[in-house]
């Protein structure tokens, strides 16, 4: 099984498990006791003994084994208000465990680190992170909350409720399963904090490298602070104002909500398939050597 897969092997795995011992009103899960009990009966000579909370400034979440590794400690800032955030840090701390601990013997995460867009996918940051969402939000349940109805942060709201995650954390995993372009961004003061986009997005060029640039919210978007009303609003604009580069006539649905628990604003950007193709091998394989080398190398190419 290749490295990209594994997170997402992992978490289905015990999601398996657990629909097996629980059925099917499991939600949300109680992640620290699984992590300790998952790790004790899978791994007796070396398991997580103990998930604390405490308030350090500027640190999110950490795992860290004892000298000669016998027992493992998951530690999480019990100071963050939102207890979707906290639940999410265990799930990721749970994920460094599960796939990376052969590696280190400690791993200590920031913020930017847990449930944010800047990852890229190759990243073992990333790679506790899409563990940690699966794990949540299992991808057959997270789809029958969504399957049939119109996408809007309402509607993941109640994802968010379901699983007991942030909406952000709802947010990210439903733009990886939207079967168009969607990007998901994270904006204060009038700039851009991170943005996410799903894989047929960033492959038609529809995405922001705020990792390498100081980008702007644009001043006709609804997360503007000209426009902001500090509650849920929707409206259909022209890509270009999002993204200059995207033909004139074509549109996409604007949709933002105020995330308090973190102090920004999300916008969710829907927009219709790319007017393009790949180009393709003489063999009918798409050419994705340049974009996967770029990822693979943790680069991004400018594109605001």
């Amino acid at each position: 099984m290749s490295e990209k897969v594994m997170p997402i092997a992992q978490a289905n795995s015990i999601s398996k498990m657990l629909n097996m011992v629980l059925g099917d009103a499991r939600f949300p899960v109680d992640v620290e006791a699984l992590a300790v009990e998952y790790s004790r009966q899978r791994f007796p000579d070396s398991p997580i003994d103990k998930v604390i909370g405490e308030a350090v400034e500027g640190f999110q979440g950490m795992l860290k084994a004892n000298k000669d590794r016998t027992k493992w400690l998951i530690l999480y800032n019990s100071a963050v208000t939102s207890l979707g955030r906290k639940r999410f840090t265990i799930a990721h701390e749970f994920g460094h465990y599960l796939l990376h601990r052969h590696a280190s013997s400690a791993f200590h995460c920031c913020a930017d680190d847990i449930e944010t867009g800047h990852q890229n996918k190759f990243d073992v940051e990333a790679d506790a992170d899409k563990f940690a969402s699966y794990l949540l939000m299992p991808y057959d349940d997270f789809r029958r909350q969504v399957d049939g109805q119109a996408i809007c942060f309402d509607l993941l709201g109640h994802c968010a409720d379901r699983y007991g995650v942030s909406l952000t954390a709802a947010a990210l995993h439903w733009i990886e399963i939207a079967d168009k372009r969607a990007v998901l961004v994270a904006s204060r003061d009038d700039y851009l904090l991170w943005a996410k986009s799903n894989k047929a997005a960033f492959k038609s060029g529809t995405f922001f490298a705020t990792r390498k640039n100081t980008i702007e919210v644009p001043q006709d978007a609804l997360a503007h602070s000209n426009q902001n009303s500090g509650s849920s609003q929707s409206q259909n604009i022209r890509a270009q104002v999002w993204f200059p580069r995207e033909p004139p006539h074509v549109d996409l649905t604007e949709m933002t909500k105020v995330a308090g628990n973190y102090d920004y604003t999300l916008s969710l950007l829907l927009m219709p398939e790319a007017e393009w193709r790949q180009p393709q091998h003489d063999d009918g394989e798409p050419e994705e050597d340049t974009f996967d080398r770029f990822i693979n190398n943790g680069q991004f190419p400018d594109r605001k």
